[in-house]
């Protein structure tokens, strides 16, 4: 199970997939284990996080990334300064 990071992804590409009409979900600095039920697609506007999937290498996003996180992967979050995103559940 792969997360996949596009960095700074164009204003088209964002428009295209209607990112900024997607939800807003706000966390402070914090460290807790995730399981993605379906596949999130997100994209970072202020913050940075290091994700550690369950038997993976820590992937390390934040300000300006578009993220895809896979159904099925649970993983820990460590957000290392607050983070605001856009996200959407396929």
């Amino acid at each position: 199970m792969e997360i996949k990071i596009e960095h700074q992804p164009s204003q088209e590409r964002l428009n295209q997939l209607g990112v900024f009409k997607w939800a807003i979900w706000k966390k402070e600095i914090s460290k807790f284990p995730w399981t993605y039920d379906s596949q999130e697609t997100c994209y970072f506007l202020e913050g940075d996080v290091i994700v550690t999937p369950d038997g993976g290498q820590p992937v390390q996003m934040g300000k300006s990334d578009l993220v895809t996180f896979p159904a099925g992967m649970s993983c820990v979050w460590e957000i290392t300064s607050d983070v605001k995103k856009h996200y959407y559940f396929a």
